[in-house]
């Protein structure tokens, strides 16, 4: 499980950086794009093979496997750290991005985790600043679960 959350960190910290140009599959707009012009696929890719957002928010059995059937749909934080922090004890759902509108979605994935309110998330969400279109396809994806 520690190489996955690794993993995860990593993968999130390379695409915010821009280190890593999220290029794959190719951009063609997809059946399920949604109001934001995103493409569906494209989003699955993001979400699933670079930032690794199921690592996090999803429920986790006793062993460290993710239970079937919570993939994106929040479950409890699983790793605290070692020193006082303000860090959430639950992972909120985003299958279907409850709460958000697209704009709000937009600008949390692209000005560093902004949430509705205006305010910062807190750790251990990544500080993502996408392009607006690979933001647009994560939500398209997010939206079509």
């Amino acid at each position: 499980m520690f190489r996955s959350r690794s993993l995860a960190v990593f993968s999130a910290l390379m695409l915010t950086t821009g280190y890593l140009s999220a290029q794959q599959p190719a951009a063609s707009q997809g059946a399920g794009a949604r109001a934001t012009g995103g493409n569906v696929e494209r989003g699955r890719y993001l979400v699933e093979r670079v930032a690794n957002c199921g690592e996090c928010h999803s429920a986790r059995d006793s062993h460290g496997n993710i239970v079937d059937g919570t993939k994106f749909m929040g479950g409890p934080m699983v790793v605290t750290p070692t020193y006082s922090t303000d860090w959430p004890n639950r992972f909120p759902r985003i299958a279907g991005l409850p709460g958000y509108t697209d704009e709000q979605a937009i600008r949390l994935l692209t000005q560093g985790a902004i949430k509705r309110d205006g305010t910062q998330l807190r750790a251990p969400m990544p500080r993502f600043r996408m392009a607006p279109e690979d933001a647009a396809a994560v939500i398209a994806y997010l939206r079509s679960l």
